[in-house]
């Protein structure tokens, strides 16, 4: 039988669909925020490994999620290569902004194996414990994670746009130094024992088309088709969120397994824009999650409705967000597994 997800992942139109949710281990379970507090800040919950793997398997003990995804965050990948980095209270993501060459020289990929390793190492710890539900490990897609490193901090990243603008020569060294780094990271986490790797461009829908091809679709592809050489047998899943029409050339290029759903997209017009036999993730909106209740049930009756007879995976269109119930959570496991 095999599981669940890399059924579908591998083209079967599992039913009911296998299903896990973005942030599914986070903020709004009390035994993360209890975890959390023993660890002091948040650098150290993703680099001790008995606290990540912990934090892992949380909520398959509490929902029985078909996947657990490994509990981590885009930016270790820029504080594996030296760039600063600190989670402010109320603040978000914080580092030293790099935006021209020298600021580039202080990255050092020779740091990445070292410090990793404690990353890796909760990789280990979860395969062993997982049992029926699939290990997924996941990268921060080039893009979006130059994004923070340049601006420094979240927003809407007016900067870092303005630099592959400006400087395409310097924004290109950074992306091509991410998009080396990250088919290393992913194809580490492989090794440890991630059964497929997801990669998170969430602010792919910022960039204009010749720029979304240019600094999204063609480092994923890049990453996918290393990944495959290396690993044929384990599935990529890309979110390149809102990239609307887009989609389709993504999914031709990257020719990947999964093509994660932004909240913003129709299901049934995204499943006329890429292949047949390719999965679909998602894409209930996180706030119906919180809303709960018949608003929440209408909104996965019609996802199920959209995706009934095709390879599909029942997630949300975004993270699940701190204030979230955690009972409603487990009344979506329950509607989407009576389907």
């Amino acid at each position: 039988m095999g599981k669940r997800l890399l059924r579908a992942l591998a083209g079967e139109a599992v039913w009911p669909p296998p299903l896990w949710l973005m942030r599914q281990a986070g903020r709004y379970l009390p035994e993360y925020r209890a975890l959390r507090a023993e660890a002091g800040d948040f650098v150290s919950l993703c680099t001790t490994p008995a606290l990540a793997a912990e934090v892992t398997l949380q909520p398959l003990r509490r929902y029985g999620m078909d996947a657990a995804i490994l509990f981590s965050d885009i930016l270790m990948l820029p504080w594996a290569l030296g760039q600063g980095l600190r989670f402010a209270e109320g603040e978000g993501p914080m580092l030293p902004p790099i935006r021209d060459a020298a600021g580039l020289a202080t990255l050092d990929p020779a740091r990445l194996p070292g410090a990793i390793a404690p990353i890796l190492e909760a990789v280990r710890r979860v395969r062993a414990e997982v049992g029926d539900a699939a290990l997924i490990g996941f990268a921060g897609a080039p893009f979006t994670v130059a994004c923070y490193m340049i601006e420094g901090h979240g927003g809407d990243f007016a900067e870092a746009r303005a630099l592959a603008w400006r400087d395409p020569a310097l924004f290109g060294a950074l992306m091509a130094l991410l998009t080396e780094t990250t088919i290393i990271y992913l194809a580490a986490q492989i090794e440890a024992g991630a059964e497929a790797v997801m990669l998170f461009d969430s602010w792919a829908g910022l960039l204009p088309p010749a720029l979304f091809r240019r600094h999204v679709i063609a480092p994923a592809a890049q990453i996918t088709a290393a990944l495959r050489a290396r690993s044929p047998t384990v599935p990529v899943i890309g979110f390149p969120r809102l990239a609307g029409l887009l989609l389709g050339a993504y999914a031709a290029a990257t020719k990947v397994q999964g093509l994660g759903l932004d909240t913003a997209a129709d299901p049934t017009e995204a499943a006329r824009l890429v292949p047949a036999t390719m999965a679909l993730q998602g894409n209930l909106d996180p706030l119906a999650l919180v809303a709960g209740g018949a608003a929440m049930a209408d909104g996965i009756a019609d996802i199920l409705a959209a995706m009934r007879g095709r390879p599909f995976v029942f997630n949300l269109g975004h993270g699940i967000v701190p204030l979230t119930p955690p009972e409603h959570v487990a009344d979506l496991v329950r509607l989407v597994r009576a389907a």
